[in-house]
């Protein structure tokens, strides 16, 4: 596996920093406390250690947190494909809560499934991870739909 610093061998290094610079610039994860942990050509991990103010009442992970780190890894793990100067939007996204999220972090897997010209689709999992014990809470699936910059006109 690849790190967030250095990526894979076979991954476009200015793709790899796009991504590290346009996760910084991310509100939401910023304020879940979310990290970029993992970024290589078609995947990316997400980390989101368990606090608090991330649960809902009976002391799990929240779905809206499970599912923001989803989101954000499946679109930076489609990001990684996309042309310079591009940009990326999720069109839609599937997830199946599969088991109460509970544990120290969480981390979200986005995998590229197929890269298009156009959409992109990925697979998202979300683990539970407590010491070495890993524990899938949700499975899902997204489509991403790459933005072309826009060129001047006469």
């Amino acid at each position: 596996m690849s790190n967030a610093t250095t990526g894979s061998s076979d991954s476009d290094p200015e793709a790899l920093d796009r991504v590290r610079t346009s996760f910084a610039r991310q509100g939401l994860m910023e304020y879940l406390g979310a990290q970029l942990t993992e970024v290589a050509a078609g995947r990316v991990v997400i980390r989101l250690r368990y606090r608090q103010e991330l649960t809902q009442q009976d002391g799990f992970f929240h779905a809206g947190a499970t599912s923001a780190i989803a989101d954000s890894a499946g679109g930076y793990a489609g990001f990684t494909l996309f042309p310079a100067g591009s940009s990326v939007l999720t069109v839609e996204f599937k997830i199946n809560l599969v088991a109460p999220a509970r544990g120290d972090f969480l981390e979200a897997v986005g995998t590229v499934v197929r890269s298009g010209r156009t959409l992109t689709i990925c697979q998202m999992e979300v683990f539970a991870v407590t010491g070495t014990q890993r524990t899938l809470v949700a499975l899902g699936q997204q489509t991403l739909i790459c933005i072309q910059p826009k060129t001047a006109t006469a």
